[in-house]
Protein backbone atom coordinates (compact mmCIF):
# COMPACT_ATOMS: atom_id res chain seq x y z
CA UNK A 1 0.00 0.00 0.00
CA UNK A 2 1.38 3.64 -0.69
CA UNK A 3 2.58 5.15 2.56
CA UNK A 4 -0.27 8.53 3.63
CA UNK A 5 1.80 11.75 2.47
CA UNK A 6 2.69 13.91 4.48
CA UNK A 7 0.56 17.39 3.67
CA UNK A 8 0.81 20.76 4.17
CA UNK A 9 -1.23 24.08 4.00
CA UNK A 10 -1.57 27.63 5.27
CA UNK A 11 -3.91 27.43 7.99
CA UNK A 12 -4.73 30.87 7.97
CA UNK A 13 -6.65 33.06 5.71
CA UNK A 14 -5.57 34.27 2.64
CA UNK A 15 -4.03 38.18 2.40
CA UNK A 16 -2.03 40.37 4.31
CA UNK A 17 -1.91 40.03 7.88
CA UNK A 18 0.10 40.09 11.31
CA UNK A 19 0.75 36.20 11.45
CA UNK A 20 0.93 33.13 9.34
CA UNK A 21 0.45 29.59 10.06
CA UNK A 22 1.49 26.85 7.65
CA UNK A 23 0.70 23.31 8.59
CA UNK A 24 2.37 19.90 8.33
CA UNK A 25 1.24 16.41 8.68
CA UNK A 26 1.86 12.86 8.43
CA UNK A 27 4.61 10.59 9.40
CA UNK A 28 7.65 12.45 7.66
CA UNK A 29 6.59 16.24 9.14
CA UNK A 30 9.28 16.82 11.33
CA UNK A 31 12.10 15.69 9.49
CA UNK A 32 10.63 17.41 6.13
CA UNK A 33 10.67 20.67 8.93
CA UNK A 34 14.33 20.15 9.75
CA UNK A 35 15.35 20.01 6.10
CA UNK A 36 14.61 24.00 5.78
CA UNK A 37 14.62 25.00 9.46
CA UNK A 38 17.73 26.38 10.66
CA UNK A 39 17.71 24.25 14.20
CA UNK A 40 17.86 20.53 13.49
CA UNK A 41 18.11 19.44 16.69
CA UNK A 42 13.65 19.43 15.82
CA UNK A 43 14.23 15.93 14.69
CA UNK A 44 14.70 15.22 18.46
CA UNK A 45 12.50 17.44 20.26
CA UNK A 46 9.58 17.18 22.84
CA UNK A 47 5.91 17.32 22.07
CA UNK A 48 4.27 20.55 22.13
CA UNK A 49 7.80 22.51 22.51
CA UNK A 50 7.64 25.72 20.33
CA UNK A 51 11.68 26.70 18.78
CA UNK A 52 12.63 29.81 16.84
CA UNK A 53 14.53 30.02 13.92
CA UNK A 54 14.70 31.11 10.20
CA UNK A 55 13.60 28.44 7.29
CA UNK A 56 15.55 28.52 4.28
CA UNK A 57 14.88 28.12 0.72
CA UNK A 58 17.53 27.16 -1.87
CA UNK A 59 19.98 28.84 0.68
CA UNK A 60 18.02 32.34 1.62
CA UNK A 61 16.62 33.03 4.45
CA UNK A 62 12.47 33.30 4.09
CA UNK A 63 11.41 34.19 7.73
CA UNK A 64 12.01 34.27 11.21
CA UNK A 65 9.45 31.80 12.53
CA UNK A 66 8.52 30.06 15.51
CA UNK A 67 7.81 26.16 14.90
CA UNK A 68 5.86 24.13 17.57
CA UNK A 69 6.33 20.46 17.43
CA UNK A 70 3.26 17.73 17.71
CA UNK A 71 4.22 14.11 18.75
CA UNK A 72 1.55 11.68 17.59
CA UNK A 73 -1.03 11.11 18.90
CA UNK A 74 -1.17 14.17 20.67
CA UNK A 75 -1.74 16.47 17.66
CA UNK A 76 -4.99 17.65 16.01
CA UNK A 77 -4.79 14.75 13.58
CA UNK A 78 -3.31 12.28 15.73
CA UNK A 79 -0.23 12.26 13.86
CA UNK A 80 3.60 13.99 13.59
CA UNK A 81 2.70 17.60 13.05
CA UNK A 82 4.63 20.82 12.73
CA UNK A 83 3.37 24.38 12.67
CA UNK A 84 4.96 26.97 11.54
CA UNK A 85 4.23 30.80 12.77
CA UNK A 86 5.48 33.06 10.22
CA UNK A 87 5.01 36.52 9.42
CA UNK A 88 1.56 37.79 7.73
CA UNK A 89 3.23 37.99 3.94
CA UNK A 90 1.40 35.50 1.01
CA UNK A 91 4.95 36.03 -0.98
CA UNK A 92 6.79 34.48 2.61
CA UNK A 93 3.47 31.95 2.91
CA UNK A 94 3.82 30.81 -0.48
CA UNK A 95 7.77 30.27 -0.19
CA UNK A 96 7.41 28.40 3.00
CA UNK A 97 5.09 25.88 0.84
CA UNK A 98 7.67 25.60 -1.82
CA UNK A 99 10.56 24.91 0.00
CA UNK A 100 8.42 21.91 2.32
CA UNK A 101 6.71 20.99 -1.09
CA UNK A 102 10.54 20.65 -2.76
CA UNK A 103 11.24 18.52 0.19
CA UNK A 104 8.79 16.20 0.25
CA UNK A 105 5.32 17.37 1.10
CA UNK A 106 2.30 17.65 -0.66
CA UNK A 107 -0.46 20.17 -0.64
CA UNK A 108 -3.18 19.07 1.24
CA UNK A 109 -6.63 19.03 0.03
CA UNK A 110 -9.94 20.28 1.76
CA UNK A 111 -10.50 19.10 5.15
CA UNK A 112 -7.59 16.75 4.55
CA UNK A 113 -6.19 17.86 8.24
CA UNK A 114 -9.71 17.14 9.84
CA UNK A 115 -10.45 14.21 7.80
CA UNK A 116 -6.90 12.29 9.19
CA UNK A 117 -8.31 13.38 12.40
CA UNK A 118 -11.57 11.55 12.23
CA UNK A 119 -9.72 8.42 10.11
CA UNK A 120 -7.41 8.24 13.39
CA UNK A 121 -9.82 8.70 15.68
CA UNK A 122 -9.93 11.49 17.40
CA UNK A 123 -13.14 12.95 16.74
CA UNK A 124 -15.80 11.27 15.18
CA UNK A 125 -18.12 12.24 12.13
CA UNK A 126 -20.37 14.74 14.20
CA UNK A 127 -17.72 16.42 15.58
CA UNK A 128 -15.38 16.70 12.79
CA UNK A 129 -18.76 18.12 11.23
CA UNK A 130 -18.76 20.62 13.97
CA UNK A 131 -15.93 21.65 13.16
CA UNK A 132 -16.67 23.07 10.01
CA UNK A 133 -19.93 24.58 11.60
CA UNK A 134 -17.83 26.64 14.13
CA UNK A 135 -15.71 27.73 11.31
CA UNK A 136 -18.37 29.46 9.39
CA UNK A 137 -20.65 30.36 12.72
CA UNK A 138 -21.43 34.04 12.30
CA UNK A 139 -24.06 34.42 15.84
CA UNK A 140 -23.32 33.68 19.34
CA UNK A 141 -25.98 31.21 19.38
CA UNK A 142 -24.48 29.03 16.14
CA UNK A 143 -21.29 29.52 17.50
CA UNK A 144 -22.92 27.85 21.15
CA UNK A 145 -24.60 24.61 19.09
CA UNK A 146 -21.17 23.80 17.12
CA UNK A 147 -19.23 24.03 20.38
CA UNK A 148 -21.45 21.87 22.22
CA UNK A 149 -21.06 19.20 19.53
CA UNK A 150 -17.62 19.73 19.17
CA UNK A 151 -16.92 18.29 22.29
CA UNK A 152 -19.65 15.90 21.80
CA UNK A 153 -22.90 16.76 22.31
CA UNK A 154 -25.40 13.87 21.28
CA UNK A 155 -22.93 11.67 20.01
CA UNK A 156 -21.49 10.19 22.61
CA UNK A 157 -25.37 9.38 24.14
CA UNK A 158 -26.08 7.62 20.02
CA UNK A 159 -22.73 5.70 20.29
CA UNK A 160 -23.49 4.37 23.85
CA UNK A 161 -26.81 3.60 22.89
CA UNK A 162 -25.84 2.19 19.55
CA UNK A 163 -23.25 -0.07 21.41
CA UNK A 164 -26.33 -1.74 23.81
CA UNK A 165 -28.55 -2.00 20.18
CA UNK A 166 -25.71 -3.93 18.50
CA UNK A 167 -25.40 -6.40 21.76
CA UNK A 168 -28.97 -6.73 21.26
CA UNK A 169 -28.82 -7.31 17.85
CA UNK A 170 -26.16 -9.68 18.01
CA UNK A 171 -28.21 -12.26 20.65
CA UNK A 172 -31.09 -11.88 17.77
CA UNK A 173 -28.89 -12.84 15.04
CA UNK A 174 -27.63 -15.82 17.56
CA UNK A 175 -31.14 -17.24 17.43
CA UNK A 176 -31.33 -17.29 14.10
CA UNK A 177 -28.52 -20.20 14.68
CA UNK A 178 -31.03 -22.11 17.07
CA UNK A 179 -34.30 -21.63 15.22
CA UNK A 180 -35.50 -25.08 15.67
CA UNK A 181 -34.77 -25.23 19.02
CA UNK A 182 -37.09 -22.29 19.45
CA UNK A 183 -34.36 -20.71 22.00
CA UNK A 184 -34.71 -17.11 23.45
CA UNK A 185 -31.28 -15.34 23.99
CA UNK A 186 -32.44 -11.77 23.88
CA UNK A 187 -35.27 -10.51 26.96
CA UNK A 188 -37.75 -8.82 24.99
CA UNK A 189 -38.84 -6.99 27.30
CA UNK A 190 -35.06 -5.18 28.17
CA UNK A 191 -34.86 -4.78 23.98
CA UNK A 192 -38.42 -3.12 24.45
CA UNK A 193 -37.45 -0.58 27.40
CA UNK A 194 -33.73 0.00 25.26
CA UNK A 195 -35.77 0.48 21.59
CA UNK A 196 -38.56 2.94 23.26
CA UNK A 197 -35.48 5.10 24.85
CA UNK A 198 -33.85 5.27 21.55
CA UNK A 199 -37.11 6.61 19.88
CA UNK A 200 -37.48 9.00 22.50
CA UNK A 201 -33.85 10.45 21.94
CA UNK A 202 -33.99 10.38 18.01
CA UNK A 203 -37.32 11.62 18.09
CA UNK A 204 -36.65 14.32 20.95
CA UNK A 205 -33.47 15.21 18.75
CA UNK A 206 -35.11 15.28 15.31
CA UNK A 207 -37.58 17.80 16.65
CA UNK A 208 -34.97 20.07 17.53
CA UNK A 209 -33.73 20.13 13.97
CA UNK A 210 -35.95 23.54 12.91
CA UNK A 211 -34.69 25.33 16.29
CA UNK A 212 -31.16 24.32 15.22
CA UNK A 213 -30.95 25.49 11.90
CA UNK A 214 -32.28 28.61 13.07
CA UNK A 215 -29.83 29.21 15.37
CA UNK A 216 -26.99 28.32 12.74
CA UNK A 217 -28.44 30.06 9.96
CA UNK A 218 -30.14 32.62 11.36
CA UNK A 219 -34.13 32.94 11.77
CA UNK A 220 -36.03 33.76 7.89
CA UNK A 221 -37.93 36.82 9.02
CA UNK A 222 -40.17 38.65 6.63
CA UNK A 223 -41.83 41.91 6.70
CA UNK A 224 -44.83 42.31 4.74
CA UNK A 225 -47.27 44.81 4.35
CA UNK A 226 -49.57 47.27 2.03
CA UNK A 227 -47.62 50.09 -0.35
CA UNK A 228 -46.54 52.63 2.05
CA UNK A 229 -47.15 50.84 5.16
CA UNK A 230 -43.73 51.82 6.50
CA UNK A 231 -42.01 48.46 5.69
CA UNK A 232 -38.43 50.15 4.83
CA UNK A 233 -38.93 52.91 7.36
CA UNK A 234 -39.01 49.49 9.81
CA UNK A 235 -36.04 47.75 8.18
CA UNK A 236 -34.03 50.79 8.84
CA UNK A 237 -35.53 51.33 11.93
CA UNK A 238 -34.59 47.95 13.57
CA UNK A 239 -31.52 47.77 12.04
CA UNK A 240 -30.86 51.48 13.31
CA UNK A 241 -29.30 53.03 9.54
CA UNK A 242 -31.07 54.10 6.30
CA UNK A 243 -30.97 50.36 4.51
CA UNK A 244 -34.16 50.65 2.50
CA UNK A 245 -34.87 53.81 0.54
CA UNK A 246 -38.09 55.10 1.96
CA UNK A 247 -40.39 57.26 -0.46
CA UNK A 248 -44.21 58.04 -0.23
CA UNK A 249 -44.76 56.54 -3.72
CA UNK A 250 -46.34 53.32 -3.19
CA UNK A 251 -44.48 50.16 -5.05
CA UNK A 252 -41.01 51.58 -4.32
CA UNK A 253 -39.73 48.38 -3.01
CA UNK A 254 -39.90 45.49 -5.79
CA UNK A 255 -37.98 43.06 -5.13
CA UNK A 256 -36.57 42.17 -1.36
CA UNK A 257 -33.98 43.35 0.71
CA UNK A 258 -32.35 41.20 3.19
CA UNK A 259 -29.77 42.31 6.00
CA UNK A 260 -29.01 40.79 9.62
CA UNK A 261 -30.15 41.94 12.41
CA UNK A 262 -28.51 40.16 15.96
CA UNK A 263 -30.55 39.89 19.18
CA UNK A 264 -29.33 38.20 22.48
CA UNK A 265 -26.78 36.53 20.20
CA UNK A 266 -29.31 35.19 17.50
CA UNK A 267 -29.23 36.25 13.91
CA UNK A 268 -32.26 37.29 12.52
CA UNK A 269 -32.83 37.28 8.38
CA UNK A 270 -34.70 40.46 8.16
CA UNK A 271 -36.48 40.61 4.72
CA UNK A 272 -38.02 43.62 3.48
CA UNK A 273 -40.89 42.99 0.28
CA UNK A 274 -42.65 44.56 -2.17
CA UNK A 275 -46.49 45.86 -1.04
CA UNK A 276 -49.15 43.76 -1.31
CA UNK A 277 -51.90 45.17 -3.67
CA UNK A 278 -54.39 43.77 -5.86
CA UNK A 279 -53.90 45.87 -8.57
CA UNK A 280 -50.33 46.33 -9.50
CA UNK A 281 -48.27 46.59 -12.89
CA UNK A 282 -45.92 43.70 -14.14
CA UNK A 283 -42.86 44.66 -12.48
CA UNK A 284 -44.23 45.44 -9.19
CA UNK A 285 -46.76 41.90 -9.96
CA UNK A 286 -43.63 39.94 -9.92
CA UNK A 287 -41.95 41.39 -6.57
CA UNK A 288 -45.49 40.99 -4.62
CA UNK A 289 -45.27 37.20 -5.87
CA UNK A 290 -41.32 37.42 -4.45
CA UNK A 291 -43.17 38.65 -1.48
CA UNK A 292 -46.14 35.94 -0.85
CA UNK A 293 -43.15 32.93 -1.74
CA UNK A 294 -40.92 34.27 1.19
CA UNK A 295 -43.84 34.55 3.94
CA UNK A 296 -44.29 30.85 2.92
CA UNK A 297 -40.54 30.02 3.26
CA UNK A 298 -40.37 31.99 6.64
CA UNK A 299 -40.55 31.14 10.54
CA UNK A 300 -41.23 35.01 11.75
CA UNK A 301 -43.81 37.58 9.99
CA UNK A 302 -44.06 40.48 10.74
CA UNK A 303 -47.24 42.61 9.20
CA UNK A 304 -47.08 46.11 8.86
CA UNK A 305 -50.29 47.53 8.95
CA UNK A 306 -50.83 51.95 8.12
CA UNK A 307 -52.77 52.84 10.96
CA UNK A 308 -53.95 56.00 9.09
CA UNK A 309 -54.58 54.62 5.85
CA UNK A 310 -56.16 50.66 6.44
CA UNK A 311 -59.66 49.93 8.30
CA UNK A 312 -59.52 46.85 11.16
CA UNK A 313 -61.48 45.24 8.12
CA UNK A 314 -58.76 46.14 5.63
CA UNK A 315 -56.13 44.55 7.55
CA UNK A 316 -58.20 41.88 8.63
CA UNK A 317 -59.10 40.76 4.56
CA UNK A 318 -55.13 40.81 4.02
CA UNK A 319 -54.14 38.92 7.02
CA UNK A 320 -56.94 35.95 5.90
CA UNK A 321 -55.65 35.68 2.52
CA UNK A 322 -51.90 35.22 3.41
CA UNK A 323 -52.14 33.67 6.94
CA UNK A 324 -50.62 30.31 7.59
CA UNK A 325 -50.10 28.50 10.91
CA UNK A 326 -46.78 27.00 11.57
CA UNK A 327 -45.10 30.40 12.08
CA UNK A 328 -44.54 33.25 14.16
CA UNK A 329 -46.93 36.08 13.71
CA UNK A 330 -46.61 39.61 14.77
CA UNK A 331 -48.80 42.65 13.45
CA UNK A 332 -47.48 45.73 13.86
CA UNK A 333 -49.38 48.86 13.77
CA UNK A 334 -47.78 51.64 12.28
CA UNK A 335 -48.05 55.27 12.60
CA UNK A 336 -50.02 54.97 15.69
CA UNK A 337 -48.84 58.19 17.13
CA UNK A 338 -51.46 60.05 14.85
CA UNK A 339 -54.20 58.51 16.40
CA UNK A 340 -55.98 59.65 19.41
CA UNK A 341 -56.23 57.53 22.67
CA UNK A 342 -60.05 56.54 21.74
CA UNK A 343 -59.57 55.27 18.18
CA UNK A 344 -56.07 53.36 19.11
CA UNK A 345 -58.60 51.20 22.07
CA UNK A 346 -61.37 50.76 19.46
CA UNK A 347 -59.40 49.85 16.97
CA UNK A 348 -57.24 47.00 19.54
CA UNK A 349 -61.25 46.47 20.40
CA UNK A 350 -61.84 45.21 16.84
CA UNK A 351 -58.81 43.21 16.60
CA UNK A 352 -60.27 40.80 19.18
CA UNK A 353 -62.16 39.20 16.19
CA UNK A 354 -58.88 37.78 14.89
CA UNK A 355 -58.91 35.16 17.65
CA UNK A 356 -59.08 32.47 15.30
CA UNK A 357 -55.18 33.26 14.02
CA UNK A 358 -52.45 33.64 16.42
CA UNK A 359 -51.38 37.00 16.27
CA UNK A 360 -49.37 39.52 18.33
CA UNK A 361 -50.67 43.12 18.00
CA UNK A 362 -47.87 45.70 18.64
CA UNK A 363 -48.27 49.47 18.51
CA UNK A 364 -45.15 51.29 16.97
CA UNK A 365 -43.73 54.48 15.02
CA UNK A 366 -41.27 53.71 12.60
CA UNK A 367 -40.51 57.08 11.77
CA UNK A 368 -40.11 57.83 15.61
CA UNK A 369 -38.61 54.36 16.65
CA UNK A 370 -41.62 53.98 19.05
CA UNK A 371 -42.12 50.92 20.18
CA UNK A 372 -38.72 49.57 18.72
CA UNK A 373 -37.72 47.76 21.41
CA UNK A 374 -40.86 45.85 22.13
CA UNK A 375 -40.90 44.69 19.29
CA UNK A 376 -37.35 43.43 19.20
CA UNK A 377 -38.28 41.90 22.36
CA UNK A 378 -41.14 39.98 20.79
CA UNK A 379 -38.70 38.87 18.44
CA UNK A 380 -36.37 37.39 21.19
CA UNK A 381 -39.75 35.57 22.19
CA UNK A 382 -39.89 33.76 18.99
CA UNK A 383 -37.00 31.72 19.73
CA UNK A 384 -37.52 29.47 22.27
CA UNK A 385 -34.77 28.05 25.07
CA UNK A 386 -32.41 26.08 23.70
CA UNK A 387 -34.11 22.33 24.34
CA UNK A 388 -33.78 19.70 22.19
CA UNK A 389 -32.62 16.56 24.35
CA UNK A 390 -30.73 17.30 27.17
CA UNK A 391 -30.20 20.67 25.99
CA UNK A 392 -28.62 19.40 22.83
CA UNK A 393 -29.90 21.03 19.22
CA UNK A 394 -29.62 19.10 15.91
CA UNK A 395 -28.44 22.19 13.16
CA UNK A 396 -26.92 19.45 10.53
CA UNK A 397 -29.45 18.09 7.93
CA UNK A 398 -28.08 14.66 7.70
CA UNK A 399 -27.97 14.11 11.36
CA UNK A 400 -31.85 15.08 11.06
CA UNK A 401 -32.37 12.61 8.16
CA UNK A 402 -30.43 9.53 10.19
CA UNK A 403 -32.32 10.45 13.30
CA UNK A 404 -35.91 10.31 11.84
CA UNK A 405 -34.82 6.57 9.36
CA UNK A 406 -33.48 5.45 12.80
CA UNK A 407 -36.38 5.86 14.85
CA UNK A 408 -38.71 4.63 12.13
CA UNK A 409 -36.69 1.42 12.23
CA UNK A 410 -36.93 0.81 15.61
CA UNK A 411 -40.95 1.54 15.32
CA UNK A 412 -41.19 -0.98 12.55
CA UNK A 413 -39.30 -3.28 14.88
CA UNK A 414 -41.69 -2.76 18.00
CA UNK A 415 -44.71 -3.26 15.79
CA UNK A 416 -43.34 -6.49 14.62
CA UNK A 417 -42.61 -7.70 18.52
CA UNK A 418 -46.30 -6.90 18.62
CA UNK A 419 -46.87 -9.10 15.84
CA UNK A 420 -44.78 -11.73 17.24
CA UNK A 421 -42.54 -11.89 14.01
CA UNK A 422 -39.86 -14.18 13.91
CA UNK A 423 -36.30 -12.80 14.91
CA UNK A 424 -34.66 -12.76 11.22
CA UNK A 425 -37.71 -10.31 10.52
CA UNK A 426 -36.81 -8.15 13.62
CA UNK A 427 -33.00 -8.38 12.52
CA UNK A 428 -33.75 -6.72 9.09
CA UNK A 429 -34.81 -3.52 10.92
CA UNK A 430 -32.59 -3.62 13.45
CA UNK A 431 -29.59 -3.49 10.97
CA UNK A 432 -30.93 -0.48 9.22
CA UNK A 433 -31.70 1.23 12.64
CA UNK A 434 -27.71 0.65 13.75
CA UNK A 435 -26.84 1.72 9.90
CA UNK A 436 -28.81 4.78 10.20
CA UNK A 437 -27.40 5.81 14.26
CA UNK A 438 -23.63 4.60 12.83
CA UNK A 439 -23.70 7.18 10.11
CA UNK A 440 -24.55 10.01 12.21
CA UNK A 441 -20.83 9.15 14.36
CA UNK A 442 -19.28 7.81 11.05
CA UNK A 443 -19.29 4.51 12.18
CA UNK A 444 -20.68 3.48 8.91
CA UNK A 445 -19.45 5.74 6.45
CA UNK A 446 -18.43 5.60 2.80
CA UNK A 447 -15.74 7.37 0.52
CA UNK A 448 -18.91 9.52 -1.09
CA UNK A 449 -20.31 10.20 2.52
CA UNK A 450 -16.84 11.45 3.45
CA UNK A 451 -15.73 13.29 0.51
CA UNK A 452 -18.61 15.14 -0.04
CA UNK A 453 -18.13 16.72 3.83
CA UNK A 454 -14.89 17.31 3.66
CA UNK A 455 -14.81 19.28 0.60
CA UNK A 456 -16.96 21.89 2.25
CA UNK A 457 -13.97 22.70 4.22
CA UNK A 458 -11.04 25.25 4.02
CA UNK A 459 -8.21 23.69 2.74
CA UNK A 460 -6.01 24.02 5.98
CA UNK A 461 -8.13 22.99 8.18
Amino acid sequence: MKPTPTICAPATAAGVSAIAIVRLSGLEAIAIAAKVFSKKSICEAKGHSVHFGEIFHNGNVIDEVLLTIFRAPHSYTGEEAVEISCHGSPFIVQKILEALIENGAEMAGPGEFTQRAFLNGKLDLSQAEAVADLIASENEAGHKVALSQLKGGYSNELSQLREQLIHFASLIELELDFGEEDVEFASRRDFRILAEKIIDVCGQLAESFSLGNALKNGVPTVIAGKPNAGKSTLLNALLNEERAIVSNIAGTTRDTIEETLHIDGIAFKLIDTAGIRSHAEHIEALGIERTLQKIDQAAVVIYVADMQAETVQEIQAVLCEIYTQGKHWIVALNKTDALDMTSMQMALKEMENFSEMQLIFLPISSLHKQGIDLLKNELRKTIPQIGGYNGQVVSNVRHYQALVSAKESLQEVLQGMELHLTGDMLAVDIRKALHSLGEITGSISTDDLLTNIFSRFCIGK
